[in-house]
């Protein structure tokens, strides 16, 4: 392949009982952005887990330069050339910024580090980005923008010819994206090889010169950006027909209009140093979105509605009646759950199964001594994987082995097994396929009108004012507006996050 500086063919990975890539081809060339995209599940992780050595291939060749290569390790792979940087910045917070850029390959002599050459390494590694940074700074100092470009600066402080970044924007806000994408057009300017994973329909198509589209371990093909339209993209991806897709989107049930009575109710409700007083309704059959660019104070909103921390101000109603939010467990036995926006940390039990993860809540909410019998158990877990189209091996499978995609899934079906009145869903389709967030958004169609409530938070303004019947929006902790009805639109919201004070 002509100008390609990394070369896949044949790639094959077996796990038991799932074949994760089927003879897949890849090339990445150089001067190059080159998109990465399928659903959860499609083989995107497990291709950059083969070319960068965490994972043993078990066919195929990768060349990088033309010579073939047999990376055992991240480090092998980082010395062959391949650099890589996840969705979480695997850094060490207590360290400085230099420490972290030089970590493991420090200069110096007769074991000791030559602190002076651990500025001047990390500066020029910086620098190869255009960035100025003060390099003894704490990274824990840092904005999350700036952790991300720190592992960016510590990839290519090696003789790396092909990067990877694997979901970069995920917790950047639309500014902080805009700084990563000028420091990656300066390394492709450069003759750097770019390989880009990411679910941002609207990023690839702003970053990317080249995209290959992967589905069910497979390869659908590859195609230059300009050529390929936003739609025969979908369609690749899920491999059926965009207006099939579209068609299904329309026939979701009609939800009836909310109840007028409201559900929950705060005024004046808030905490000091985390959030300004908001004054907030959700009734039932009605989908509440809460909008506005990260910090704006959303996440703290679902928190303090949830319990996870205790509000200092305001008051709270459920069902007209004084209430309040004094811990998770009191929600619970209120019928209300919360999906948090980090699932890897905050929400998936990694070493438990499927099943396991999946009753979790509602063995919390019968107590310790009204155990679920596991016929129970089975049941539930059977009756969710087919109705939320979960994907796995069986209910006995680790969740931490599940996409991204799958494990968001199998947390809401534990909530969904609660029977809850109440669901807040904070950014429930990061990290997620387009399949899986149409899916979900039909899912959403019918649980409202089934008469649940719902609290939903995304940064993705068009999906928030697709399913949303009432959106709040809030700007540096404080609610700044609320629409409703037919107010509610993409420009609508958009106008109101970015309106002066």
């Amino acid at each position: 392949m002509t100008g390609a500086v990394l070369e896949a063919s044949g790639i094959t990975k077996r796990f038991p009982g799932v074949t994760a890539l089927d003879g897949v081809a890849f090339a990445a060339r150089a001067g190059e952005v080159h998109a990465l995209m399928g659903e959860n599940g499609a083989g995107k992780s497990t291709l950059i887990k083969v070319l960068t050595g965490v994972h043993p291939r078990d066919a195929g060749e990768v060349r990088v330069a033309g010579r073939p290569i047999h990376p055992r390790s991240p480090r092998e792979a980082e010395a062959a050339g391949i650099a890589t940087v996840y969705q979480e910045v695997n850094l060490i917070p207590d360290l400085s910024v230099a420490e972290n850029i030089c970590l493991g390959r420090q200069p110096g002599r007769a074991g000791l580090v030559a602190w002076g050459g651990v500025r001047r390494r990390a500066r020029a590694a910086l620098a190869r980005l255009g960035l100025e940074l003060d390099v003894d700074r704490t990274l824990s100092a840092c904005s999350i923008a700036v952790q991300q470009l720190v592992a960016v600066a510590r990839a290519l402080d090696v003789s790396a010819r092909v990067l990877i970044l694997d979901e970069p924007t995920s917790s950047l806000d639309e500014r902080e994206v805009k700084e990563l994408f000028a420091v990656i057009r300066r390394l492709r300017e450069g003759g750097m090889a770019v390989i880009f994973v990411t679910h941002f329909l609207d990023q690839v198509y702003s970053i990317s010169d080249r995209i290959t589209v992967l589905r069910n371990g497979r390869l659908v093909g590859e195609y230059p950006a300009a050529e390929l339209p936003r739609l025969q993209l979908v369609s690749h991806m899920l491999g059926r027909p965009a207006g099939e897709i579209a068609a299904a989107a329309r026939a979701a049930p009609a939800p009836p209009a909310g109840s007028e009575a409201p559900l929950l109710e705060v005024r004046g409700f808030g905490r000091r140093g985390m959030l300004q007083p908001v004054d907030l309704q959700v009734r039932a059959g009605e989908v509440l979105g809460l909008a506005g660019l990260l910090g704006s104070g959303r996440t703290e909103l679902a928190e303090l509605l949830f319990g996870v921390a205790r509000a200092d101000r305001g008051e709270m109603r459920i069902d007209g009646e004084p209430a309040e939010a004094r811990s998770p467990a009191a929600s619970l036995r209120r019928r209300f759950g919360f999906t948090p926006e980090d699932r890897k940390t905050q929400a998936i039990l990694p070493n438990l199964t499927v099943r396991e993860n999946l009753i979790v809540a509602l063995q919390v909410r019968r107590g310790i001594w009204r155990r679920i019998p596991r016929a129970e158990q089975d049941r539930l877990t059977a009756q969710f994987v087919q109705a939320l189209g979960i994907k796995t091996s069986g209910p006995e499978q680790a969740i931490r082995n599940l996409s991204g995609g799958n494990q968001q899934k199998v947390i809401l079906a534990r909530w969904l097994a609660t029977e809850p009145r109440l669901l807040i869903l904070d950014e429930p389709t990061r990290g997620i396929d387009v399949g899986a967030q149409a899916d979900l958004e039909k899912l959403l169609a019918r649980l409202r009108a089934e008469g649940l409530a719902l609290i939903f938070i995304s940064s993705e303004i068009a999906e928030l004012a697709r399913n949303s019947q009432r959106v709040i929006v809030l700007r540096d902790r404080a609610k700044v507006a609320e629409l409703a009805g037919a107010q509610v639109s993409e420009e609508a919201v958009m106008h109101a996050i970015a309106e002066q004070a």
